[in-house]
């Protein structure tokens, strides 16, 4: 019985550190991949060495609630280390590895990663992998119906001034901003996102076109120091307009989001959309698609990252555990245990029955 304690002591001891060695691991890993970058730090742990790592943690935690009864008894920390296991047997489940597995096991050939390049009014179900590997079809097309630009809101209008130092203006419609003896003043009139200049009989008329090219334009008013007024065009995509006094604008927006109008497309129909921005993905079919990139010089495409959502409610079901539990263990059971102890102290002692007998019978006698 003793040889059997002690063994017992032994490997509650290995477990308990073998633990805190891997905890110690895990932070130096976060630190060291905190400085690798994103896609660095995913080959890392990815590694072979880092599978057998994460796999020996899933079975040392899972070990110490075997071992250490107390972590099933006390519900707080059986949801922290139920919580753990999970978060980890969520990423490795949906991981390279666990990638390979699944299609060696079950067949099921997802693809982990990739991005899809969509040409807006076009169809697509290519999804580009690393160099080198062949692209992969997804089960279902995805059709960009439109993509879109916002901006901030008013732009400016970046002066260069004829003494090689810059100005910026805000370009609101109706403002006027006087900038010096020797440029004199530019008033902002009107505000184009499809500038077109129409010529008929000699006369020039600038319209903001609908059906027209995006070609977004200000038309400013340029008041001399001597009184004399020029009306200009200013484009955005010119790096500046010169003027015969060597005088110089740019149109500057800033952008403050993109948008891609998605249709998921199966079996010939819209089962599908969403119109998706940065940290407002797309969910079907087992993927998410982000808002990765777009075409920054005529807007006609955008770039979708693709990314498989297998282990990912594992993973957040592992993080609702852990949070409950370490709200529970931190606060909630000393909430408890306090309104134990005011009942405790509010409820009156029982009555002791027989006593109060016994004493009336002696008072009989």
């Amino acid at each position: 019985m003793g040889i059997k304690e002690s063994s017992k002591k032994k490997f509650r001891r290995v477990v308990m550190w073998s633990a805190l060695t891997l905890i110690i691991l895990l932070i130096f890993l976060s630190v060291y991949g905190a400085f690798l970058g994103a896609e660095r730090t995913q080959r890392l742990v990815n590694t072979l060495p880092l599978t057998v790592y994460w796999l020996s943690f899933v079975l040392i935690l899972i070990a110490g609630l075997v071992v250490f009864r107390r972590l099933v008894r006390v519900p707080s920390l059986l949801l922290i280390h139920a919580g753990c296991v999970l978060i980890l047997a969520g990423a490795m489940w949906g991981s390279d590895a666990g990638h390979k597995l699944q299609e060696q096991l079950f067949g099921i050939d997802k693809i982990r990663t990739g991005r899809m390049v969509i040409y807006e009014g076009h169809t697509e179900n290519h999804v580009l992998l690393e160099q080198g590997q062949t692209p992969k079809e997804l089960p279902f097309s995805i059709h960009l119906k439109d993509f879109r630009l916002e901006y901030y809101k008013p732009g400016s209008i970046l002066v260069y001034m004829p003494d090689d130092t810059t100005r910026r203006i805000p370009a609101e419609t109706g403002s006027e901003h006087n900038l010096g003896g020797e440029v004199g003043k530019v008033k902002i009139v009107r505000t184009f996102e499809r500038f077109r200049l129409n010529i008929e009989d000699d006369r020039r008329e600038a319209i903001d076109a609908p059906d027209g090219e995006l070609m977004p334009a200000l038309e400013v008013i340029i008041e001399k120091p001597d009184g004399s007024q020029l009306k200009r065009y200013v484009f955005e995509p010119s790096q500046g307009y010169m003027y015969k006094d060597n005088f110089q604008m740019s149109y500057l927006r800033m952008i403050s989001d993109y948008i891609s109008e998605l249709q998921i497309i199966e079996n010939d129909k819209v089962v599908a959309e969403k119109n998706i921005e940065v940290n407002h993905p797309l969910h079907y079919g087992g993927y998410h698609f982000y808002q990765h990139r777009y075409d920054a010089e005529a807007g006609q495409y955008t770039v979708l990252e693709v990314t498989s959502d297998t282990g990912l409610n594992l993973v957040y079901g592992g993080y609702l555990m852990l949070c409950i539990g370490v709200f529970w263990q931190l606060w909630l059971r000393h909430i408890f245990t306090g309104i134990k102890l005011k009942k405790l102290r509010n409820t009156p002692p029982p009555i002791n029955w027989g006593a109060k007998y016994s004493g009336f019978l002696l008072s009989q006698e």
